[in-house]
């Protein structure tokens, strides 16, 4: 069975994605797509062998029969209306993060994928795909580190483009950290507070850059992160876990050593993109066998409503200078029923 699936967005990594599900991944391919920029999005129809069918709307996309299952990669504000179509069509999904861009909208999913009864959404938190990761919390879940104590981490960028700016260090970049932490932990977060230091002579007048974030979860791991996005040598991405019994690092990417000019020295990835790529592959892949089995294992509806009430709170903290508590309501007996399955 090969999974028939429309992609909605033609941006940057709606094309990446299509990419993938139509010639590099097994068992799926685009017959489908939608932009807002029709012009755009028929370009890239008529690179798919068979050319996919351009439709007008996004709607008009869920509707086709011929369409198994959506991605959605359109703007963000757009997700939640695709969302809740394609559950309404009983048409398994895959959002992007963030499924919406608040949390009113991503509970509006989520109670609208248990009254249907079937888990359909999986939201775009690749980390939790990237080998790197994966060693690391299996060091976690064998116990061989002891229980977590705590958990100091780093979000670097080289730099971000104009379009970047107020909050979005907190509600961009750092809801990867808030969803890949509480899935190495198999833990919730209780409490928020952001520090802000000294800021960076590379920032603009309209970006506060560097934030530092601390987070406490419900069984006591205190957890430190610092969100650096003009930070000029490179893309790194650091996770050090300490336990009682040890310590895990997060592994570097593969990269040479080298001496040279007086120098030993490893390369420090410049693109995000280059960092999680092979993540990318393994998260599309793992969607199409799970949805061609009858279900999706992968990040939930709850955890991208999770991600949003988490990042609000930090918004909330970074703005009022207190220790602002995670509220959230009891997870819904319906997502225990996810698999156990690596990337869930």
């Amino acid at each position: 069975m090969t999974l028939r699936i429309g992609v909605i967005g033609t941006g940057a990594i709606g094309q990446e994605h299509i990419e993938r599900l139509h010639n590099k991944l097994n068992g799926s391919t685009v017959v489908a797509v939608n932009d807002i920029n029709q012009v755009q999005a028929e370009g890239i129809a008529t690179k798919l062998t068979p050319q996919a069918r351009v439709h007008a709307s996004g709607q008009a996309l869920i509707d086709n029969p011929d369409v198994d299952a959506v991605v959605v990669t359109s703007w963000g504000p757009t997700h939640e209306e695709f969302v809740l179509a394609s559950i309404k069509a009983g048409k398994p999904v895959f959002c992007e993060k963030p499924l919406a861009t608040t949390a009113e909208a991503c509970l509006n999913i989520v109670n609208a994928e248990v009254a249907s009864g079937r888990h359909l959404v999986q939201v775009g938190f690749m980390r939790r795909y990237d080998k790197s990761y994966r060693l690391l919390k299996e060091q976690i879940d064998n116990g061989n580190l002891g229980a977590p104590l705590m958990v100091h981490c780093a979000h670097r960028n080289p730099s971000v483009p104009d379009v970047y700016t107020g909050d979005m260090a907190i509600t961009d970049s750092f809801p990867h950290e808030i969803d890949v932490l509480r899935w190495l932990l198999n833990d919730d977060y209780v409490s928020a507070q952001v520090i802000m230091p000294r800021k960076t002579r590379h920032t603009r007048a309209d970006l506060d850059d560097p934030h530092m974030i601390l987070l406490e979860t419900a069984k006591g791991v205190r957890i430190d992160v610092e969100v650096f996005v003009n930070c000029p040598y490179g893309y790194d991405i650091q996770c050090q876990v300490v336990g009682e019994d040890g310590i895990g690092y997060l592994p570097e990417p593969m990269s040479v050593l080298t001496r040279k000019d007086a120098r030993l020295s490893h390369e420090i990835l410049q693109d995000w993109k280059l960092r999680f790529i092979e993540s990318y592959d393994v998260e599309l892949q793992e969607w199409i066998d799970s949805v061609k089995a009858g279900e999706v294992r992968g990040p939930t509806a709850w955890d991208g409503y999770f991600a949003s009430v988490t990042a609000d709170a930090c918004v909330e903290a970074k703005h009022s200078g207190r220790i602002v508590p995670i509220e959230i309501g009891a997870r819904p007996a319906f997502y225990d029923r996810i698999s156990s399955n690596p990337s869930a």
